[in-house]
């Protein structure tokens, strides 16, 4: 693994820990004005202290975060369907590497499809984005995303992670589930779990101590913290758990007096 490469991986995840918090604010490329990023700036700039890396898109990352502040992006390159269309697994590469660059990223992200009408595109996209990123040593992370008809246990996502490092992702973010443990094992690149729909603040930190626990390098959480009825008290929370060990009790302690 070369130099630049290696840096960049070492922006997301921490070396001292071996640990990551991103912060998921890529929700509109399909939802559009997602509740609590209705005004990303808003939303993010209060965050930004506590989180390792941000995963967007390019427009609120010209937009909406500060150019002084120093913060690893992870760039969200893949898109082109809706919560309204027939299909969200149609997608397609929406940003090119040029920009990614132009924009200073640790990281590019995609999602793939797996099981899917699209299954065949996404994987391709993603062998193809890798292909392109790897000549300029810039990490990819792949996001398992899943449909509705998909069942979310340790056999199938297994399955997904262990496609997405056999194509060259250098980082996969999935879903938590039962045996998760499993799917750690059978993945050779780091794993952060998705935060995925709102839940209560202490389901939310259970969550992260389980994935954590059982293998995962750390969380790549949204909604979760910034639906949160206090954001920078969740992440700080969040924080304690990836990075320093913390039991979901003294973490929800720590949101609460926040």
């Amino acid at each position: 693994m070369d130099w630049g490469l290696s840096n960049r991986l070492a922006r997301i995840i921490k070396p001292d820990t071996g640990r990551s918090v991103m912060l998921a604010v890529d929700h509109g490329y399909f939802l559009g004005p997602t509740s609590g990023l209705e005004d990303p700036a808003t939303t993010i700039e209060p965050l930004l202290p506590y989180a390792d890396s941000l995963m967007l898109t390019r427009g609120v990352l010209r937009t909406s975060v500060p150019t002084n502040f120093d913060i690893p992006i992870v760039l969200r390159v893949s898109g082109g369907t809706s919560i309204v269309g027939k299909d969200l697994s149609n997608e397609g590469i929406t940003t090119s590497l040029k920009e990614a660059i132009r924009l200073n990223v640790s990281a590019v992200a995609l999602s793939i499809f797996v099981g899917s009408d699209h299954e065949k595109e996404t994987l391709l996209g993603l062998s193809e984005l890798v292909n392109q990123s790897i000549e300029y040593g810039i990490p990819v992370l792949a996001v398992t995303a899943v449909g509705r008809e998909m069942t979310r246990d340790a056999r199938y996502l297994s399955l997904c992670c262990r496609i997405a490092a056999e194509l060259g992702a250098h980082i996969v973010k999935t879903y938590y589930c039962d045996d998760f443990e499993k799917v750690v094992e059978s993945c050779p690149v780091p794993i952060v779990i998705a935060g995925g729909k709102k839940i209560t603040e202490k389901d939310a930190l259970k969550l992260a101590h389980d994935a954590v626990s059982h293998g995962a390098v750390g969380v790549d959480m949204g909604r979760n913290i910034f639906q949160s009825d206090n954001p920078v008290g969740m992440i700080q929370a969040v924080r304690a758990i990836v990075h320093k060990g913390s039991s979901v009790e003294d973490a929800y302690g720590l949101y609460q007096k926040a």
